[in-house]
């Protein structure tokens, strides 16, 4: 098992998630409560975020061993391993064990590549069917504010969807375009990418896509809904 790394969106990750909580502190109130994360990857992106800013504290989740010891390693390289906390194990078990902080937000870059079953390069990427499923589980875990990077052809349509069902509204965004990678590329994944595509469940060139990271709210103190917004966002123009 190996540790997923893209430089490309990692920054644009990295960058949102920094972005988003600067901007609305006060309403998520993060220096209180912190936040938590699941899936950490190589913790490299989350690592500049809390070393930016020092009132942030961050507890993370990831179940692949090899990317938790090498979140880890990056995270005491960078300084912050006393506010920025690596665990190996499921998120939705162990963010809600008990003795834990209680957060109100959630951030996350989760796994989101579509395919018919698992059998696909790089196994931990695989996202379900259509790509969506632990951001459809993130959605319904009861945070009041969800940090999600949401890709143009993991289904977004039922993304959005489910979100609005629960009472979220996007107060905003901000969205990059990536080529894509080997994962992506992979023939057996571009082809079921295509037919989600053609279902119209999702958006995606031929051989690039849109990813944005997005706040999602059913806190009342944090005005705006730009979930249209990044529903045409997410169409590649």
């Amino acid at each position: 098992m190996s540790c997923f790394s893209s430089a490309d969106e990692s920054a644009h990750y990295g960058f949102s998630v920094c972005m988003l909580l600067q901007h609305y502190r006060e309403q998520l109130g993060w220096e209180r409560d912190g936040v938590v994360e699941l899936g950490t990857g190589d913790a490299t992106a989350i690592a500049d975020v809390v070393a930016g800013l020092p009132g942030l504290r961050v507890r993370s989740f990831d179940i692949s061993a090899p990317s938790v010891a090498q979140a880890q390693a990056n995270i005491a390289g960078r300084g912050v391993a006393d506010r920025y906390t690596v665990e190996l194990g499921d998120f939705f078990d162990g963010a809600d064990s008990t003795g834990a902080p209680a957060a109100r937000t959630v951030i996350s870059n989760p796994p989101y590549i579509p395919a018919p079953d698992r059998d696909i390069l790089m196994p931990e990427l695989w996202g379900g069917i259509y790509g969506n499923d632990l951001s459809l589980a993130l959605l319904k875990a009861g945070y009041d504010n969800v940090v999600l990077a949401v890709p143009s052809y993991s289904d977004p349509v039922t993304t959005l969807g489910t979100a609005a069902d629960l009472g979220y509204r996007v107060v905003n965004f901000l969205a990059m375009g990536l080529d894509f990678g080997p994962y992506s590329a992979e023939p057996k994944v571009a082809r079921h990418i295509r037919r989600i595509v053609d279902e119209g469940r999702g958006w995606a060139g031929d051989d690039e896509y849109m990813v944005a990271v997005a706040l999602f709210t059913r806190d009342d103190t944090i005005p705006g809904d730009r979930m249209g917004q990044l529903l045409k966002a997410l169409q590649l123009g």
